[in-house]
């Protein structure tokens, strides 16, 4: 009689419930939440997509977990331009009123470290168009709280969705973990997955 086969565990390094949902897209649950801290300081001239792959990277190597660990970051670039996880009114007021009726990049890393040690890495590029944005749909949609932590101040599944004009690319990468290519990753290092 042969052993049973086990899956292999599954740690998400990132305590973000939309991660955890998108996961379970593809029918995956992590065995465990271990989010990563790290410092998120972008180095002086850094590119958006070496940015947002170094997060990746760095938060996937700072877990200290037996099996996989399934890291990422989600960045927003109005240009070269890094825009922050915004904390507070005016900084995500800021952000939107620059995003205003224009196109932007939002960039997903995402991670997978393997039981031995070994990162791969793939990055989701998209660009997203907002409306032009009255300051009335600003102070409302900043009245939602949702852009709280959030890159470039706002949440894609939420109302600003319907502030948004066109996307192009992937509409699981811009909420935070593109699914495409998180299930490639986890398929080429023999998780089992559908």
């Amino acid at each position: 009689m042969s052993a049973p086969h086990l899956t292999p565990r599954l740690t998400l390094a990132s305590a973000s419930p939309r991660r955890r949902d998108l996961l379970a897209r593809l029918g995956l649950s992590a065995d465990a939440i271990s989010p990563a801290d790290i410092d998120e300081t972008p180095r002086p001239a850094e590119r958006p997509r070496d940015y947002a792959l170094r997060m990746g990277e760095e938060k996937a190597a700072a877990i200290d977990a037996a099996g996989f660990v399934l890291a990422g970051d989600t960045v927003v670039a109005a240009g070269r331009r890094i825009l922050p996880k915004t904390e507070d009114k005016d900084e995500a007021r800021a952000c939107l009123e620059l995003l205003s009726g224009r196109r932007h990049t939002v960039l997903s890393s995402v991670v997978l470290k393997a039981p031995d040690g070994t990162l791969k890495s793939r990055l989701s590029e998209n660009t997203v168009r907002f409306k032009s944005l009255s300051g009335e749909e600003i102070s409302a949609y900043l009245a939602s709280e949702e852009w709280r932590g959030k890159a470039g101040g706002y949440a894609i599944q939420g109302a600003a969705e319907g502030l948004i004009q066109w996307i192009r690319g992937s509409h699981s990468s811009v909420m935070g973990l593109p699914l495409y290519e998180t299930r490639a990753l986890l398929k080429s290092a023999g998780f089992p997955i559908g």
